[in-house]
């Protein structure tokens, strides 16, 4: 009598046990991107849109509603103009308009002169006006009534 048997060997029983019907997906571990891989994203959507860069901006300037100015010193700049597309690349700091008036004055033509001095008007009117409210707190307060001693404890 003869009998044949089978073997298999063990790796093709573990290979059949790790990917069958019941087992746990195994998670995909999650990679990070880094900004280089941003940066090469951007300067590659940058160059279909046709974006040359722009040298000899020491820096720039950008106006918020609220009084501050965003600063950017020496920031790289690209620009489309038939797109009117500008990209700023560089570190941002906030800063109050008072802290950078005396520097960009002379940088300003007569309409961001006129345009400033509507934006300091409306900002020193904003100064007042949360003045007077610090004001209206204060008379949240009564006044002490001549005579009378609030300390002693009522009987």
């Amino acid at each position: 009598m003869t009998t044949t048997t089978t073997m298999t060997s063990s790796s093709s029983i573990s290979s059949s046990l790790d990917q069958g019907k019941g087992t746990p997906r195994r998670k995909v571990k999650k990679v990070t991107r880094t900004a280089g891989a941003d940066d090469k994203k951007l300067q590659a959507a940058l160059k279909k849109m046709n974006v040359q860069p722009i040298q000899g901006i020491e820096e720039v300037n950008m106006f918020k509603e609220d009084g501050n100015v965003i600063h950017f010193a020496a920031p790289r700049v690209h620009a489309s103009v038939p797109s009117n597309t500008f990209a700023l690349y560089g570190n941002g700091e906030e800063k109050e308009l008072t802290e950078l008036v005396p520097g960009i004055l002379n940088q300003l033509g007569p309409d961001s002169l006129a345009s400033l001095r509507k934006l300091a008007e409306s900002y020193q009117n904003m100064q007042k006006a949360q003045g007077e409210k610090k004001d209206d707190d204060e008379d949240d307060i009564p006044d002490l009534v001549e005579g009378e001693n609030f300390e002693n404890k009522p009987e």
